[in-house]
């Protein structure tokens, strides 16, 4: 068996008798300094320890082929109608969707960019649409010639007016005319309109009633638009409520839409034409008409992750546009990529990184109008947006947070095709990967010890060294007074 002695010779920290220690106000003062500075770094090194440490890099982005980007945007328009805007997406690889409408909403507004009433439902307006054959004999002029002055008169006399608004130098205005003429001598030889009064078929040259145009919000070529009296005109505004008609644009189509609305309506009946009691059979062919000359565009699209653009516009398959009074002036109110990230997760993350997320809608709240919507015409205005993901991951390579930054630069333009409002897309083959760099709690300890023995091993050197100091000093004050 082992002895007591021969064990204790083994000590490394052998006890100097109490009686042999001596303690001094230098040795108190500086124990007091270690034990603060012990604290003091005990407390730096918990917070460095609870803190989350990340590394960033820069790698090849990693996204698996097929997967698609998802664009949101909201977006104000003051001089595009929404009957007529269309959102369109092409990229290189041969993508051409055009006119979206599923995950897009549209929403007229006021000059001050607020919306006016429900949803806008423009429907289909690219369909093929049906005309007579050309060649035909002469069509006369069967429709009554329209301005600023007997237009409110005649409105107000008939229960409804049906409107042609067109422009004499518009191929499709041109292929309307022969049908409309004869449909509306076959509506006046049927419905007097002196006698019975209950229709009356109408035009208006919207290049010489530019004002009557405007104020109906006219902005394709052929409009055709129905008045009903009594419940066409507000009195906040003065604005006519009409319907717009999209169907064929044949002589018997036309007049066999005109008698359905005429017979919802009895000969010697003074009741207004408040409403359509003529069924389902024009749903298809008539729609609301914008309530104003402006609209929102919101929701989103998705695109293949290559070279691309993002494309609003007037869009029609049966229309002409004047290029000329043309302003895709716009204030975008929010756009971004990817997934919608929620603010609770976002304000979580940039706790940990306060840069992600700045450019994230970086032209979000920006405005592009120009001073005077109707004079400064034919104006393109195109984004050019270089798009870098960004992805947060954990140290066991769990996704966090995926976003999309981008930078933008943009360009006003004169052109004379019809101006369109363009966001050219462009994503970097690279991603930013942010990692978390966690530390363990075996590291912690021993950077606690490490501070510990350290600072009074420091101190310990310090003390040895001001009591020897003091010791010669006074050894020294002896030695001279003898």
């Amino acid at each position: 068996m082992i002895s007591s002695s021969k064990l204790k010779s083994v000590d490394f920290y052998r006890k100097i008798p109490r009686d042999l220690t001596e303690a001094s106000l230098s040795g108190a003062g500086l124990s007091i300094v270690a034990a603060l500075a012990i604290i003091f770094l005990f407390g730096m090194e918990l917070n460095s320890y609870l803190s989350l440490s990340t590394s960033t890099s820069v790698v090849v982005d990693k996204s698996p082929d097929g997967e698609f980007l998802r664009i949101d945007f909201n977006m104000s328009f003051p001089a595009l109608s929404c009957e007529f805007a269309s959102v369109d997406v092409s990229d290189v690889l041969g993508t051409n969707r055009l006119n979206i409408t599923k995950t897009v909403r549209k929403f007229s507004i006021d000059s001050h960019l607020r919306p006016i009433g429900a949803e806008f439902l423009s429907g289909p307006t690219s369909g093929l649409v049906k005309h007579d054959d050309d060649g035909e004999e002469d069509y006369g002029e069967g429709s009554l010639i329209l301005n600023g002055q007997n237009f409110e008169r005649l409105a107000q006399e008939h229960d409804i007016l049906i409107v042609n608004f067109y422009a004499p130098w518009c191929y499709w205005s041109k292929r309307l005319k022969p049908s409309w003429e004869k449909a509306a001598m076959i509506m006046r030889e049927r419905h007097d309109p002196e006698a019975d009064g209950r229709i009356l078929m109408g035009k208006v040259d919207c290049t010489v009633q530019v004002d009557l145009c405007r104020r109906h919000h006219v902005q394709g070529y052929p409009s055709i638009r129905v008045f009903r009296k009594g419940s066409d005109v507000k009195s906040d505004h003065g604005h006519h409520e009409h319907e717009s008609y999209y169907g064929d644009r044949d002589t018997d189509t036309l007049v066999k839409f005109m008698e359905s609305l005429v017979s919802s309506i009895p000969l010697g009946n003074q009741t207004l034409a408040l409403e359509d009691k003529s069924g389902n059979k024009t749903q298809n062919i008539k729609r609301p008409a914008p309530s104003s000359g402006g609209c929102r565009i919101e929701g989103f699209v998705r695109v293949k992750k290559v070279p691309g653009n993002l494309i609003v516009s007037a869009h029609s398959g049966s229309h002409s546009f004047d290029a000329s009074k043309m302003n895709m002036s716009h204030v975008i109110t929010h756009l971004s990529f990817g997934k919608r990230i929620s603010p609770r997760v976002m304000s979580d993350v940039k706790r940990i990184i306060p840069y992600l997320g700045a450019s994230h809608d970086r032209l979000s709240g920006r405005s592009y109008v120009t001073q005077d919507l109707a004079a400064e015409a034919n104006v393109t205005i195109e984004h050019y947006l270089q798009v870098v993901k960004t992805e947060v991951r954990s140290s066991n390579e769990h996704t966090l947070v995926e976003e999309y930054e981008y930078t933008a630069h943009s360009s006003l333009i004169q052109s004379h095709d019809i101006p369109v409002t363009k966001f050219h897309f462009e994503l970097s083959p690279m991603q930013v990967l942010i990692t978390e760099n966690p530390r363990s709690f075996s590291h912690f300890l021993t950077s606690i010890c490490a501070i510990i023995g350290g600072v009074f091993t420091v101190a310990g050197i310090l003390d040895s060294i001001l009591h020897n100091t003091m010791r010669m000093m006074k050894k020294v004050e002896l030695g001279k007074n003898y």
